[in-house]
């Protein structure tokens, strides 16, 4: 038996959210709704701007790990952060979640990385990424022995910005075959499926077994006009995808099988950490050997708890909530 069911591989970022008007936005020549990479000049001048928000360690996989242990998950986590203050939030935070984090810190060079996300009043987030201490996660970063002691090795899209992680994923994904365990992707962000499409869709066919996109993220992988065509594209490449559409819902599609999921009800509040929290979910589920459609409606459930409150992880009782699953 794994020791853990989830370990994931991402960028460790402390997050940074605050609520803005739209104007916020127009001054700051922001694209509403993307991630944009900022550098370091860049991110002291918005972090100055921006109006007082919530602070937390983040990243997209470390927001998955977080939700998924809560759900009562074993979770590990690998990311690199700096021997500083923030990377000490961020490693007591995650810790404290229940996850396990053993990465070293990188001793010396950048900060650790940080997230400064806008939420309009609609709900929508912008995000502007300082990567820091993030672009030296490499190869020798992998644990392949705790890798190949999880059920699901996690992978965050976001990584593949930094040079050395596409190297990174595909040993890890090595190991985790070779240990006879799955091997999941989350594309992250459809500008940087749009930066790195031909690795992704190299990496979906060749390494990938679980597959988690929204529906512009799969359709920007596949170039695809309609996303009834990029899911069967999605069916053919992979053995499990989970792909949401917001309000709509989501749908799963393993082979022949096709199971569509309702939307949990949610007053939208910010859209941050939405499909990591999905994921979570799904993980928390597949990995106890739930059915596909406890499985989505565990996503699903996760997914409402976190939008209908500001920043990228829910409150309450996770377990609890579980149960109301299925």
């Amino acid at each position: 038996m794994a020791q853990f069911d989830v370990v994931g591989i991402g960028n460790a970022i402390v997050d940074v959210v605050a609520r803005v008007e739209e104007e916020f936005l127009s001054r700051h020549d922001m694209r509403k709704g993307a991630m944009a990479l900022i550098d370091a000049e860049a991110a002291a001048k918005l972090y100055a701007a921006m109006p007082a928000g919530i602070e937390s360690s983040g990243g997209s996989a470390a927001n998955t790990c977080a939700v998924a242990a809560g759900f009562g998950a074993r979770v590990a986590y690998l990311g690199k952060v700096a021997d500083d203050q923030l990377g000490g939030v961020f490693r007591h935070d995650i810790t404290a979640a229940g996850v396990h984090f053993p990465s070293a810190p990188l001793a010396g060079g950048v900060p650790t990385a940080r997230c400064l996300i806008m939420v309009t009043p609609d709900g929508q987030r912008t995000m502007n990424t300082y990567l820091g201490a993030c672009v030296a996660f490499g190869e020798d970063d992998v644990d392949t022995k705790l890798v190949a002691d999880a059920s699901v090795l996690y992978l965050e899209g976001y990584l593949f910005d930094p040079p050395a992680a596409q190297a990174a994923f595909r040993r890890a994904a090595a190991a985790a075959h070779a240990a006879g365990r799955q091997v999941a992707l989350s594309l992250s962000d459809a500008f940087c499926v749009d930066r790195h499409r031909a690795a992704f869709l190299d990496l979906v066919r060749g390494e990938v077994d679980i597959l988690f996109a929204n529906e512009t993220e799969i359709t920007s992988l596949y170039e695809a006009n309609r996303f009834e065509d990029a899911l069967e594209q999605a069916r053919t490449d992979v053995g499990l995808a989970a792909l949401t559409r917001s309000e709509a819902g989501s749908v799963i599609v393993r082979g022949a099988e096709t199971v569509e999921i309702l939307a949990a009800p949610a007053t939208v509040v910010d859209t941050t950490g939405a499909g990591d929290a999905y994921a979570a979910g799904f993980l928390a589920g597949l990995t106890q050997g739930r059915a596909l459609p406890v499985c989505g409606r565990l996503g699903s459930l996760a997914a409402a708890a976190v939008i209908g409150r500001y920043g990228a992880r829910p409150e309450g009782d996770l377990r609890a909530l579980a149960a109301t699953a299925g």
